[in-house]
């Protein structure tokens, strides 16, 4: 601990107000659930039966008490990916409850390239705040931030800032002085690694969050129509051929928009266009999900938008999401990697074969057929090296998955993808040459079940507006969902095969409507 935060630190004399907290808002209309890695976390503190362990609400399904709104706290001690914090928050949001952090802030949290960005113009106003007070004799220190809140007077009005940028309960804010007072870095904060009185300031912060409306920052208005193509053209299997993406310039120039195609390395150049089409294959740990973010924070209209590819590359989200809404899915489990007893029991239920899955797998990878108890073993064995939590499922085969596209609400193409040749999946990627994935048949919208394309326009629907495939599989009357896509295949030959060029139109379109709306400074 630095002296100036020795200087500035107070403790209260007051009791802990966290248990008066939790008692007081269950008189409201909204219910408190705070979720914390273990219950010594919480030993400082009043006991309520608002607490609850990451385990405890990763396994159980709360619904909210009728005309309640359920705001969740997530203390756990890390948020890292695919981690317990981080699980905790993406159910939270998947069961429609309002959680902090979210998942957005906990992946902006983990790259300096991403929150870098938000903290640019918050310098000027840490300046000012420090450069007439008592910093003189230190080039740095950390703050540790309660809900935006902290004691250092002259940084209140920077700390809500911060917060409202990233609401996290606890925030560490590293301060560094060359050539004027900057913010070197910011992350997320332990509640069980709180000293005595940094307790007595976090249970005050608490005592008083539910009193704060924090606003959200407004997007820069835009009125251009340059639109960005994000690429990779050494990707083997992305998202759009070479063909579809000539298309997309060429129609782009009839419409009147400029279509142009940038690379990873254009990252600095997105101030310059209005919109963002996110053409390669998206990931929350990747840099598409970072020109997403980046995109958002200019004002461009941006498909796929980062909350679209947080919500649709994780597979226990949809899940939950799907279970909430009663739609239909294969039978589906959670496995958790602290137990172990439960796969010895999964089998009996879900029969064998079935399939395992990483939640953020892709193109069929992470994803294993296991057809016994001992394969099962194995192959949980070197999934859970990569994550704590998997999906087991229900193995339904089927000759083709269907695959409706879905823009703003609405279907706008079909698709037949068969499976690839002696395989049980779409992709073989052990196959070579045209054996990789399977054929693909698409037809018009109206030739396809009427069943699956409203299952998947629901389904889509809970996602977001923005564009989406969603995969499901029909077997006689049964009709079930196993993925949603954010960024669906969009390939010359095949998904445009029925509408040509007015597939390239229509999402041009949804870009320009988007961009028509937000000149007006109406929400689309």
């Amino acid at each position: 601990m630095s002296a100036v935060q020795g200087h500035w630190r107070e403790v209260s004399e007051q009791s802990l107000p966290a248990a008066t907290y939790l008692n007081s808002t269950a008189r409201t209309s909204s219910q408190v659930l705070i979720i914390v890695e273990r219950k010594e976390d919480w030993a400082s503190y009043f006991p309520s039966e608002g607490i609850v362990t990451a385990q405890e609400y990763l396994e159980q399904t709360r619904e909210a008490e009728p005309g309640k709104r359920v705001q969740v706290i997530n203390l756990c001690r890390s948020y890292k990916y695919l981690g317990h914090g981080y699980y905790c928050s993406l159910l939270a949001e998947a069961r429609g409850h309002k959680v902090i952090p979210s998942v957005r802030t906990i992946s902006e949290l983990t790259r300096k390239s991403l929150y870098g960005l938000a903290l640019d113009d918050l310098d000027k106003t840490l300046e000012k705040a420090l450069s007439h007070h008592l910093y003189s004799d230190t080039e740095g220190f950390t703050l540790t931030l309660y809900f935006g809140r902290t004691h250092i007077e002259p940084l209140q009005d920077l700390a809500r800032q911060l917060f409202e940028v990233f609401p996290c309960p606890i925030l560490l804010v590293e301060f560094g002085r060359t050539n004027g007072w900057h913010i070197e870095g910011i992350k997320s904060g332990a509640l069980h690694k709180l000293r005595d009185d940094q307790e007595d300031q976090f249970a005050n912060a608490l005592d008083g969050f539910s009193r704060k409306i924090w606003r959200v920052p407004r997007s820069p208005q835009v009125a251009r129509y340059d639109l960005a193509i994000l690429h990779d053209p050494q990707e083997a299997l992305p998202p759009s051929n070479a063909k579809a993406l000539e298309n997309f310039v060429r129609v782009g120039k009839t419409m009147g928009i400029d279509v142009e195609l940038i690379e990873r390395k254009d990252y600095a150049r997105l101030a310059e266009y209005d919109g963002l089409l996110i053409r390669e294959t998206t990931s929350v740990d990747n840099h598409t999900y970072r020109f997403a973010k980046k995109a958002e924070s200019e004002g461009l209209v941006v498909m796929d938008d980062p909350t679209s590819i947080l919500r649709c590359t994780n597979k226990v989200y949809l899940t939950d999401l799907l279970n909430s809404h009663q739609l239909g899915m294969p039978a589906t489990e959670i496995l958790y990697k602290e137990r172990p007893e439960d796969f010895e029991r999964v089998g009996e239920r879900l029969g064998f074969p079935l399939v395992l899955k990483i939640p953020d797998g892709c193109f069929s990878r992470g994803v294993i057929k296991v057809e016994s108890q001992q394969a099962l073993l194995e192959a949980t064995a070197e999934l859970f090296e990569h994550s704590v939590l998997l999906l087991a499922q229900e193995f339904f085969y089927t000759e083709y998955d269907w695959r409706i596209g879905v823009l703003n609400r609405k279907p706008i193409f079909a698709c037949q993808y068969f499976m690839s040749k002696g395989h049980w999946q779409i992709y073989n990627h052990k196959a070579k040459g045209q054996d990789v994935n399977g054929e693909c048949r698409t037809l018009a919208v109206h030739e396809a079940p009427r069943a699956v394309v409203e299952l998947a326009v629901k389904t889509a629907n809970l996602i977001g507006d923005g564009l989406y495939g969603v995969d499901l599989k029909q077997a006689g009357d049964k009709v079930v969902v196993i993925e949603v896509n954010d960024n669906p295949n969009l390939d010359a030959g095949i998904e445009d095969a029925y509408l040509q060029d007015d597939l390239y139109s229509l999402v041009l379109e949804e870009f320009v409507r988007r961009l028509e709306l937000k000149r007006r400074g109406q929400a689309w």
